[in-house]
């Protein structure tokens, strides 16, 4: 396990590499002397330099795309705060492995691996309107699965969840970093009636009472109000920005996962693009709070993955037109 205290953890969070300027201003070089107005691509010029800097290469590279999926169950859905009970986590990562999910789908169309990670499924995480989520050995054993799941040899990654009722400590989470309460932060998820939005409320409600004490630090905060899958990711886009591979952060439950990176240090999610903004309540405030332009807006509210696996496809266009297009001088196209 990399991390063996919440003091270790920390001290990787405030040790960030910067991603190189050299290679960022190699692409925006290249950018101006291609066959187009400068600028005329939009954010798809951008994305070539992001990938650059991040890579730390010249001339970024596509080979090896992967998606990781964590899934996690809850014990604050014993306050019916899902649709779904909690046994739809380990019947949909069955179907993940039999490929009949949205996400292989979407994986596949993009050149893109899928791993799925499930996190002690039988073993819920505690009721944080009775307790925190997890104790500080959870968390950590959480975070740490995360981590390794990152290698360095991948160029891009997706992060994508599926936990039943993980959109109740997404929620949570936001409001806990970001304030506002929990009406603002908290949508209907899986698709729960008037009630069942009312009791999510309550519930994040209490867990922010119950938890006050850890909500000065973003590390209780995910620990005390989040998930298995969320701390998973936590990790992962850490160990990401470490090892110098960009990442494509999903929806709303993704973004909450991540956002205590940039609680701890401010450019915290610099090498990280929001792929959509979802449909879920809250995760628009949510990227504008983390001050993160989405690429897709597509009313999508899935998980998985599948917003940051169909934002694959724009990053592989983005590179292509870096990397193929004619300069200028190669076409016999005169300049203005």
């Amino acid at each position: 396990m990399p991390f063996k205290s919440l003091d270790e953890l920390r001290a990787a969070c405030l040790d960030l590499p910067a991603g190189s300027d050299t290679a960022a201003n190699a692409v925006a070089r290249r950018q101006d002397t291609l066959t187009k107005p400068q600028g005329s691509l939009g954010r798809l010029e951008t994305i070539a330099a992001w990938l650059a800097r991040w890579q730390g290469r010249d001339m970024p590279r596509l080979d090896r795309v992967k998606v990781f999926v964590f899934a996690g169950n809850h014990g604050v859905t014993a306050q019916g705060v899902s649709a779904y009970p909690s046994e739809v986590t380990v019947q949909m990562v069955a179907n993940f492995a039999g490929g009949g999910a949205a996400i292989n789908q979407l994986a596949r169309i993009a050149g893109a691996e899928l791993d799925v990670i499930p996190l002690d499924l039988d073993n819920p995480t505690g009721d944080f309107t009775q307790g925190p989520a997890m104790d500080e050995k959870a968390f950590l054993a959480a975070v740490s699965a995360g981590y390794d799941a990152v290698t360095k040899d991948l160029d891009l990654v997706c992060f994508g969840e599926m936990g039943i009722g993980n959109t109740t400590p997404a929620a949570a989470i936001s409001a806990a970093l970001f304030g506002g309460g929990a009406e603002k932060w908290t949508g209907r998820g899986t698709g729960v009636d008037d009630a069942g939005l009312k009791r999510k409320v309550v519930a994040i409600e209490a867990g922010l009472k119950r938890h006050a004490a850890a909500l000065t630090d973003p590390l209780g905060v995910a620990a005390a109000l989040g998930g298995r899958e969320l701390a998973a990711i936590f990790g992962a886009t850490l160990a990401a920005r470490h090892l110098g591979v960009p990442v494509l952060l999903d929806g709303f439950v993704c973004t909450a996962a991540a956002a205590p990176l940039a609680r701890l240090h401010p450019a915290g999610l610099a090498h990280t693009i929001a792929a959509h903004v979802s449909a879920e309540s809250g995760h628009r405030g949510l990227l504008e709070a983390l001050g993160l332009p989405p690429l897709l807006d597509l009313g999508m509210r899935l998980g998985e993955g599948s917003g940051a696996c169909l934002a694959v496809n724009i990053v592989r266009s983005a590179l292509e037109c870096h990397a193929r297009m004619a300069s200028f001088a190669e076409a016999g196209v005169s300049e203005k």
